[in-house]
């Protein structure tokens, strides 16, 4: 099947709207500062209400000087000039003294200093501390007890949140707003859901926040009536819902979502283009993220470091390496996310030496790597073989760098010894774990097993990953994998039974390729792609070319019990082979054919397609599930270590 790229037209649509750049970080003109007269009229002084604007607009800049020039020469000063320069100072997090001293010197504290002074106590001290201050208050308003709910929800204590908002005489929106965001950060959705119901009044805030949760919890289509029935809609409940969309594998939604944003005028910030890039990257959309790019480089965002992140890995998610790779050295200002997303570009290619000469070059710029980095480094020693290099990496993570190994630690470490067979020790490693192995675990252990055809060793892994997880398709896909290369045919046929019995399905394997923003889905043995006719033709001229180049079908992986030129036919129809088949057909000579799979290439199409390359004469770019391969003059990057 193949479906329409949404977005043929993007350009136009982005071209007309701005970026907002919430970091204040790139090509903005500077804001333009009045300088402070040298000399004020003594008139000025003694208007209270003009002296206050002009301290509340230096402080909005950013200028605490100028406004303490302007306070000094006040000749009086009301508690709202007081107020805000307490509220001035109170911004800078470690002057705690310095707002308690001018606190003191107020000469009539209203609810508003008091406020003040109460964030303070929480910002430097805790909510303990913040908790005993607020119940010596003499004055206290809603956005007092509104400060306490939100700092207690935002540590996670929801049952001290919950009492007071309970105690707090009168509620507004924050209050409301406060306690469901609570709820759905802690990861309890159906007091989320209660609150959000039984509120007297929402905000916007209000409802973004219930959509958040929604989305984090999967259920989309609740998010989606909340999100129609709004009248009034910001920016941050746009960016909720295209996140939303992308993070529950619904990327195409979110795509279709951004464009409808962008029509009502609403401006996209990093944020949005984050999700988006991101949305780009999960459908391999690499010429809509093309478009994107467009819309950052004509836009304050040009120089934004979350937005060149997620450019970088956009690109590197689409086969892109070498433009993900220019784009990383034209970050200004990278940040620990910045060399994460390279480094793991660079290892998700094969380069694994690339990686860490990068991972070297971050530790010399002063940047400590943190648990993704490493999960990064080992993924590139794993995909280049650098087996004992990995092993040590290992150690000196928790040595030297003090950080605690988690599951995806430990699932690279098992796939790092199993690929290289060293099976006995993938094992002990997963029985020395502190902690109880995560189902992948003993899924990557029975991959491993497979490729070594470790019968023993896989009904082991098979068994323990059935038992932590029942409804796993790969434990039984896997295991009946090796017992049909090994032609044990009763045995695929009873695990098959069981799949059946227990209502587990296998997903389906599909490979898509992106032509002139059009997406094609195949899958194996495809109906329904309407040119398959010039498909199969253009793979029956290939095979014969392959054949006298020296090709041998390798009917291990043609997993049915049939006749050998049927499954050669199986083979030659495997999805990958006919999306690059199309791609050959389509794409233009000198344009690498790019193509993606959702499960892992097999062996029989990975040699195939070094064939391919080579009678061709084209580069092919494969992304499978666990990294890229690169096809080119008949040969892999991978070097056949995979």
């Amino acid at each position: 099947m193949y479906y329409s790229g949404l977005f043929r037209n993007f350009v136009l649509t982005l071209s007309k709207h701005h970026v907002s750049s919430s970091s204040g970080l790139g090509c903005c003109s500077a804001m333009s500062v009045t300088p402070l007269p040298s000399r004020f009229n003594q008139s000025m002084f003694n208007n209270v209400v003009a002296s206050n604007k002009l301290i509340a607009n230096f402080l909005r800049l950013g200028d605490m000087d100028s406004a303490l020039q302007v306070f000094n020469n006040m000749t009086v000063k009301s508690t709202v000039t007081w107020n805000s320069i307490l509220a001035g100072y109170a911004k800078n997090l470690g002057d705690f003294e310095v707002v308690r001293q001018v606190f003191d010197k107020i000469p009539e504290p209203n609810s508003v200093s008091y406020n003040i002074m109460l964030a303070c106590y929480l910002n430097n001290f805790g909510i303990h501390r913040a908790r005993a201050y607020f119940d010596v208050m003499p004055v206290k308003d809603t956005a007092s007890w509104n400060t306490m709910i939100s700092g207690y929800a935002q540590i996670g204590l929801m049952g001290e949140a919950r009492m007071m908002f309970l105690a707090m005489p009168e509620k507004n929106t924050v209050s409301w707003s406060a306690m469901v965001s609570g709820y759905v950060a802690c990861g309890d959705l159906d007091s989320a859901v209660e609150y959000f119901y039984a509120a007297t009044v929402k905000s916007v805030i209000t409802w973004t926040a219930m959509i958040t949760g929604y989305m984090k919890f999967g259920r989309v289509e609740s998010a989606e009536k909340l999100f129609q029935e709004m009248s009034q809609k910001t920016l941050v409940t746009w960016n909720a819902m295209i996140a939303g969309y992308v993070d529950n594998s619904r990327a195409e939604d979110g795509l279709k979502l951004f464009k409808t944003m962008l029509e009502t005028g609403a401006k996209p910030n990093a944020v949005s283009l984050t999700s988006v890039l991101l949305g780009c990257s999960n459908l391999s959309a690499l010429q809509l993220g093309r478009q994107v790019h467009q819309l950052v480089c004509k836009s304050p965002l040009s120089s934004d470091t979350t937005a060149g992140t997620s450019l970088v890995s956009m690109y590197s998610k689409c086969g892109e390496l070498k433009d993900a790779s220019k784009l990383f050295l034209q970050i200004q200002r990278k940040d620990l996310v910045s060399w994460n997303a390279m480094i793991s570009g660079y290892a998700q290619h094969g380069a694994g030496e690339k990686a860490l000469e990068l991972f070297d070059a971050m530790k010399n710029d002063g940047m400590k790597p943190d648990w993704i980095t490493f999960v990064a480094v080992f993924l590139a020693c794993n995909h280049a073989g650098f087996v004992d290099l990995g092993v040590q990496y290992f150690d000196a993570m928790i040595r030297d760098y003090g950080i605690e190994a988690r599951p995806e630690h430990y699932a690279c470490m098992v796939d790092l010894l199993g690929r290289r067979g060293r099976l006995s020790e993938a094992t002990d490693l997963i029985k020395s774990m502190p902690f109880k192995p995560h189902p992948a675990i003993f899924g990557t252990l029975l991959g491993a097993c497979r490729i070594h055809k470790n019968l023993d060793l896989a009904e082991f892994a098979a068994k323990n990953l059935l038992a932590l997880d029942p409804s796993s398709a790969t434990g039984y896909v896997q295991l009946a994998n090796i017992y049909a290369a090994q032609n044990r045919w009763e045995h695929v046929a009873r695990i098959r039974r069981s799949m059946k019995d227990n209502n587990v399905v296998k997903a389906p394997g599909y490979s898509w390729i992106e032509i002139k923003s059009v997406v094609h889905e195949f899958r194996s043995s495809d109906r329904l792609h309407p040119e398959l006719v010039s498909i199969h033709k253009k793979l029956n001229e290939l095979e014969k070319k392959m054949k006298m180049a020296g090709y041998i079908p390798d009917l291990e992986f043609a997993l049915h019990d049939v006749e050998e030129e049927l499954k050669e036919q199986l083979l030659l129809w495997h999805s990958e082979k006919l999306a690059i088949a199309f791609g050959l057909l389509k794409v233009p000579l000198g344009v690498p054919i790019r193509v993606f799979k959702n499960l892992r290439v097999c062996g029989d199409c990975h040699t195939a397609i070094k064939y391919i390359s080579a009678i061709e004469g084209r580069e092919i770019i494969v992304r499978d599930t666990t990294r890229f391969h690169h096809f080119k003059d008949g040969s892999c990057s991978c070097s056949d270590y995979w």
